[in-house]
């Protein structure tokens, strides 16, 4: 094959520039660390403050950095490792994953999860709402909806509303015995009350995780998890549920 016309096109400087900043990172700075202002950079890498710019946004869309109000621009956490293996067989995760609840009402899902479950359109089900936290910043938002028929045993007057009322659903979902789940995994974009949660502008991309839980008896529940996707990576296999640490060289997923 012949030579195309994008394999003539040289490459960006900023894009350079962007591959540079990445391997600095690596050597001479920290998670957390405040980097140097602009200037201070682009005098450092013999840049235009433009150039500069372009690449430090484009280190950001990928995650390496964050910009914080008030602080400036920081070295972001590693990843968080989104397990999609289908062979798994375990309930919703726990808070040792950093799944912290939120709250638990009653509602009507959307049409689409009102299929996964089997449930009419219009029937009201728990609908759970948690975030999960790593490293003291929010990486997803989870709805997790579950019809009445699997927590036969949980009481409105114990746990009324509020983050207890979600523990309390989660608890007696747990009592069933897990049968198999499968998942799904799609990008999307963040919703309103998703961007909030998640400090992302609304529109922003972002991961959808779906999972559906099996019983022998049909489908127990539902979640949809919002990731923010600069701030995540899909993993796949046996070791799908390890995550990076700070202290562990990056892989490809």
């Amino acid at each position: 094959m012949g030579t195309t016309q994008l394999e003539t096109v040289p490459e960006p400087k900023y894009w350079h520039l962007k591959t540079v900043l990445s391997e600095a990172l690596d050597q001479d700075f920290a998670v957390g660390e405040v980097l140097p202002n602009e200037r201070e950079l682009a005098a450092r890498f013999g840049v235009a403050r433009a150039t500069l710019r372009q690449a430090l946004e484009q280190l950001e869309l990928e995650g390496r950095l964050q910009r914080r109000r008030g602080v400036g621009t920081t070295v972001a956490p590693p990843r968080v490792g989104v397990a999609v293996d289908g062979a798994r067989h375990d309930w919703p995760g726990d808070a040792g994953e950093g799944w912290q609840p939120v709250d638990s009402v009653e509602a009507a899902p959307a049409a689409a999860v009102a299929r996964l479950l089997g449930v009419d359109a219009g029937t009201r089900v728990h609908t759970v709402r948690r975030i999960r936290v790593t490293q003291g910043q929010p990486v997803a938002a989870e709805l997790l909806y579950v019809p009445a028929a699997s927590v036969p045993g949980l009481s409105g007057i114990d746990a009324p509303a509020g983050p207890a009322r979600a523990r309390a659903v989660l608890r007696e979902l747990r009592r069933l015995e897990l049968d198999g789940q499968d998942r799904s995994v799609e990008l999307g974009s963040a919703r309103a009350d998703d961007a909030k949660e998640l400090d992302r502008l609304p529109g922003s991309p972002v991961l959808l995780v779906t999972t559906r839980y099996f019983t022998t008896e049909g489908t127990a529940a539902v979640s949809v998890a919002t990731y923010r996707a600069d701030t995540c990576r899909l993993t796949f296999g046996a070791a799908g549920a390890v995550e990076i640490h700070p202290d562990t060289p990056r892989q490809a997923s």
